[in-house]
């Protein structure tokens, strides 16, 4: 039988345990948009083989994999998850109608929408390119995040510039940032510290150590949010 003095005790641990778990649970639906660090089809041009995050050595290598193999492990459960890459809002975020070719991701509804972009933006120099990025970044989390949780990542390739404006639009749109830029100064997390890859292009991308540190990156800040 148990004592009147651990009883209380034992209510709080079932609540705080109840409590982490539905807070995991809630992570049914995931939504992860990028670029070809997120999601990359095959491409001969650059001897790209795989469909799945450049250049992890297999799918379940890629940060996408990863976050969802321990968001499941965690729910008991695997998500519904789906992937976008938006590389052209990044090359002409000024012009891209994101409620058109976002429509079906917006209507996915996600409880939590995780955004990995800035890659592929051109050097932003004046003080317009840079409000004009970050008014169309904020824009583009807004519609995305809906009433989930977001999270956006800094730059694989570490921008000062790029970043900052990350930040600012992610806590604009009621984000969580996870900083990454730390990443990039081990070369052992560049795919061509790996294997051999013919393509620089491809080899500069993140490889399975370098995906492991995005997806723990973002992990860690979900757990952190859960708690």
């Amino acid at each position: 039988m148990l004592s009147r003095t651990f009883l209380p005790a034992f209510a709080a641990f079932a609540l705080l345990l109840a409590f982490v778990c539905s807070s995991w649970a809630e992570e049914g639906k995931l939504l992860f948009v990028g670029n070809s660090i997120t999601l990359h089809g095959p491409s001969e041009k650059v001897g790209w083989t795989g469909n799945w995050g450049m250049a992890a050595s297999t799918a379940e290598k890629d940060y996408v994999h990863l976050v969802v193999e321990a968001v499941a492990k965690r729910r008991g459960r695997p998500p519904e998850f789906r992937v976008v890459n938006v590389a052209e809002f990044e090359r002409d975020f000024e012009q891209y109608d994101i409620a058109a070719k976002l429509k079906d991701q917006i209507a996915f509804q996600a409880d939590t929408v995780i955004v990995a972009i800035g890659e592929n933006v051109s050097a932003l120099k004046t003080d317009e390119a840079k409000a004009k990025f970050k008014e169309s970044t904020v824009r583009l989390l807004t519609l995305l995040k809906g009433h989930g949780a977001l999270f956006v990542r800094s730059c694989f390739w570490a921008d000062a510039t790029k970043d900052a404006l990350l930040k600012e639009a992610c806590a604009t749109a009621g984000g969580v940032f996870v900083d990454i830029s730390t990443l990039d100064r081990d070369e052992a997390n560049f795919a061509r510290s790996e294997r051999e890859i013919a393509h620089a292009g491809v080899a500069r991308h993140p490889g399975d150590k370098g995906m492991r540190g995005i997806a723990d990156a973002l992990v860690a800040a979900m757990e952190k949010r859960a708690k």
